[in-house]
């Protein structure tokens, strides 16, 4: 009889014989490829520390974890500015403040300033205040930040139109334009109050403003020769007035005799017939430009003071000597 594998073990190593059917053998097995595969065992043997002769497995039933939101996003938001709400974009003269709440009494703190037409700008979570301005023409709108928020075109409308102002004399003929300079203000508030928009300026020059009432007051030299008027801007569109002045061009002197030398060093002071001072000056040959009218002129000379009443009408050059006497 042919010796098979199993007896030739059992009878030359004296080993005990153990039978498995086919299914213990399995089991076997599988118990063994899973203690090898088990986490727990692999990191013990890593640290040299013993896990014992039993192994629990506990099945991970816990639902997957939503990654955290980021309140450190940033979305890229582009600016655009437009004249009228069905007008042109605006290409070049735009000015972007753009300011950050801060809590808890949300003042805004200036982040960044731009001066391209329409600045893509980066911003993280939060609540923001922009402001665009073109010339005196400006808007400011808020801005909210958030993840649900996606990278957008924004839209400002400025209402703006522009103002030109033109100063002639009354005679027709155009002001000298370094001699003319007019300020504007807004309409009456509710307490009869205007605001200054802007001072000092030339005439001829473009200046853009929001659309509305403005109130201009022209002053043709330094002293009283005025003009004001009501203007209305309207969106989109420029606006052009005219103002014409009523002026007279005065020069004093104080001098000893009749036709004499101007003393120097005279202090001067024109007024009103109510008394109101005009202008005030030192020198001796100054000139003003009054409005037309009655006045009185006082210099005042080494302590003694001289005066001269004397009447100009528009468009009059008028020399006024003050006798020392």
């Amino acid at each position: 009889m042919t010796e098979n594998y199993s007896d030739h073990i059992s009878r030359h190593m004296h080993c005990p014989t153990y039978t498995l059917s086919a299914q213990a053998l399995v089991v076997a097995i599988m118990s063994f490829l899973h203690l090898l595969a088990t986490p727990a065992i692999a990191q013990d043997w890593q640290t040299g520390v013993d896990p014992g002769n039993t192994t629990t497995i506990v099945p991970n039933t816990a639902a997957p974890q939503q990654a955290p939101t980021n309140s450190r996003a940033v979305k890229a938001i582009k600016l655009i500015a437009y004249l009228t709400d069905e007008g042109q974009r605006i290409d070049k003269g735009l000015v972007w403040h753009i300011y950050k709440f801060q809590a808890p009494d949300r003042n805004g703190a200036l982040i960044t300033t731009s001066r391209q037409a329409s600045p893509t700008v980066s911003l993280k979570n939060g609540e923001y205040l922009i402001n665009v301005s073109f010339g005196r023409a400006h808007i400011t709108r808020e801005l909210k930040i958030s993840n649900a928020t996606r990278a957008v075109e924004k839209k400002f409308v400025l209402n703006a139109g522009g103002l030109r102002v033109n100063a002639l004399l009354e005679s027709g003929s155009a002001s000298d334009a370094k001699s003319v300079r007019y300020d504007i203000f807004t309409d009456r508030d509710q307490l009869d109050n205007r605001e200054v928009v802007l001072a000092g300026v030339k005439p001829g020059l473009i200046i853009r403003l929001n659309a509305g009432i403005y109130h201009i007051v022209s002053k043709y030299g330094d002293a009283n020769a005025t003009v004001a008027s009501d203007v209305t801007v309207e969106p989109g569109k420029l606006t052009e007035a005219t103002v014409t002045h009523s002026a007279a061009k005065v020069r004093f002197k104080l001098v000893a005799r009749s036709g004499g030398e101007a003393l120097p060093d005279t202090q001067w002071s024109v007024r009103t017939t109510s008394g109101d001072v005009v202008k005030s000056s030192v020198g001796a040959l100054p000139t003003h430009i009054l409005a037309p009218g009655s006045y009185t002129v006082v210099g005042v000379s080494e302590g003694q003071a001289y005066e001269q009443a004397f009447t100009v009408d528009n468009g009059q050059l008028l020399d006024v000597e003050v006798l020392k006497r």
